[in-house]
């Protein structure tokens, strides 16, 4: 009887910018050949051609790819287009296959390694899907992801400049990146250009970009706070405050235009994740692009391993110790990480908990001795079956009644 792994003739590939490498293996781990060929469609042709001569008879070609989703996104459109068995390689297993080979990295060790975890584990390596909607969402949430860590940036960059010459403005404005916060260091990006300004003046405008929540009251307060600052005529400072505002504006536009782009293509996945307390539009997106199509895990345990949230068991005689697993998807590790956190904190008034069923289950494994890090991690993986079932059959999380988290008293 022919033994499964014994049908392929399995295939590595690391992919970059301009060209892929490709190794070949049989199934008992030795090296048939290897082709490096470009990123191009007619390059994928050739490559089919050239890579037939290592094909074993009566075996079919099963190729791994490290990035399904970047460089080597249109190779598998192309492997998939043509009927090809695509598998995607998680990047951590192929760098702790090149670690425990004691190789160095390079693109032919990173293909045979991505080749190598093809045998070892093809059976639990999630194929590749050639869903464009998967990709689409994935393409907005990482800009997203840019937009808001460069709103962050340019906030605190804004900040250290405006500090010099306006030391108490967060007493005046709730939010830099506000409406009127940003207006009015505009118009006003350094104090001397207040000495001339009118109360009334500046209670105006004020009102007129606040929708007339801020008035004579909060004008007089900062002209108040001026008149003890120096004045110190500084062009160049006005420039770069006022441009880095610019910068600002911009980046705040292109966020809502790019979160309701979010909205629009979340929806038509017509999901239900955003029906749990703690998964907003944002977060519930960041975790459906990252797993992509449920049905690839055919099983709970199957996306656990994959995101790294089932723990590695290290037996050796009577002893059986279990670790955290570094080798799954970090992106997606943390995407539940912060879920777990979310669902087992509290909130005001009253300390109310998010979610009472994760905080008392938190509690009960803290009762039994865990750690709150091994605690999360217990959380982690009921989130995990949670949200398998929820994407895999369509249904809502229904969150059980509220409770004060002093009724509940840890065992």
């Amino acid at each position: 009887m022919t033994h499964p792994k014994m049908k392929f003739t399995y295939v590595g590939i690391d992919s970059h910018k301009e060209t892929h490498t490709a190794v070949f293996l049989d199934c008992f781990f030795d090296k048939l050949g290897e082709i490096s060929f470009g990123n191009r469609n007619g390059d994928f042709v050739e490559f089919i051609k050239k890579a037939r001569k290592f094909k074993l008879n009566g075996t079919d070609f099963l190729f791994g790819l490290e990035d399904v989703s970047k460089y080597g996104r249109s190779l598998t459109k192309f492997f998939l287009a043509n009927g090809q068995a695509v598998k995607h390689v998680n990047a951590y297993l192929v760098a702790g296959e090149r670690k425990n080979l004691g190789y160095e990295k390079s693109d032919s060790v990173d293909a045979e390694c991505a080749a190598r975890i093809l045998i070892s584990k093809f059976q639990s390596l999630p194929d590749a899907e050639d869903d464009d909607r998967y990709h689409i969402l994935r393409t907005l949430v990482v800009r997203r992801d840019y937009l808001v860590r460069g709103k962050t940036s340019l906030k605190s960059y804004l900040h250290s400049l405006l500090t010099i010459d306006f030391p108490d403005y967060h007493k005046f404005f709730c939010e830099l990146n506000g409406k009127t916060a940003l207006a009015f260091f505009t118009k006003y990006p350094s104090p001397n250009l207040l000495k001339s300004t009118s109360t009334e003046e500046l209670a105006q405008f004020l009102w007129k970009h606040s929708g007339g929540l801020l008035e004579i009251d909060r004008a007089k307060e900062i002209l108040s706070a001026v008149d003890e600052v120096p004045v110190v005529v500084d062009e160049i400072r006005n420039k770069t405050v006022q441009s880095a505002i610019r910068q600002l504006q911009y980046n705040i536009l292109e966020l809502e235009v790019v979160e309701t782009d979010l909205y629009k293509v979340y929806k038509e996945f017509n999901t239900t994740l955003t029906s749990m307390t703690g998964l907003d539009l944002v977060s519930a997106s960041k975790l459906l692009s990252c797993i992509g199509d449920v049905r690839k895990f055919a099983t709970p345990a199957k996306l656990a391993k994959y995101a790294g949230v089932a723990p590695v068991s290290h037996s050796s005689g009577k002893r059986d110790m279990q670790f955290a697993n570094t080798c799954g998807d970090r992106e997606l590790n943390s995407l539940f990480y912060n879920l777990a956190v979310r669902v087992t904190n509290t909130y005001e008034p009253g300390h109310k908990a998010i979610n009472p069923f994760f905080y008392e289950y938190y509690h009960k494994k803290l009762g039994e001795g865990k750690t709150k890090r091994q605690a999360i991690k217990c959380v982690q993986r009921r989130l995990v079956n949670i949200i398998w079932t929820m994407l895999m059959n369509n249904e809502d999380y229904v969150n059980p009644p509220m409770i004060g988290v002093e009724s509940y008293t840890a065992p």
